[in-house]
């Protein structure tokens, strides 16, 4: 498994690669999809959704079971990734490549942690 050290972690999964201060694209962990499964359906929201830190904004089907993709930061979808639907499988296969949604003004975030922080808390986790 990997953690690429330029991304932020949130402890539900989620990795968050910011542009700026105010922008960011959301994604699930490596960890997270190999936890779920084959991932076969997601659920995106739409453009201009506000999305709320540590809400739910989207879910993923895999052959295990539904699971909701948390938000770990409070902002306005500026842009939703439409391939996952046609291939959800890409989640899979490309996990950090393979973003949900683009938030832009970010005003919250959650206690995001670093990739070494993020692998200690898998491995306590486990």
């Amino acid at each position: 498994m990997t953690f690429p050290s330029e991304l932020k972690y949130s402890k539900t999964h989620e990795w968050v690669k910011f542009e700026d201060e105010t922008t960011a694209y959301i994604g699930i962990t490596d960890y997270a999809q190999d936890q779920l499964g084959d991932l076969v359906f997601v659920n995106l929201p739409e453009e201009g959704d506000e999305v709320t830190r540590d809400e739910a904004f989207a879910d993923v089907e895999s052959v295990k079971a539904v699971s909701d993709v948390m938000s770990p930061v409070t902002g306005t979808i500026a842009e939703v990734n439409e391939e996952l639907q046609d291939s959800p499988e890409m989640m899979n296969e490309h996990p950090y490549d393979a973003w949900f949604i683009k938030v832009t003004d970010i005003s919250e975030c959650s206690d995001l942690i670093s990739a070494e922080e993020y692998e200690a808390f898998i491995a306590e986790e486990q």
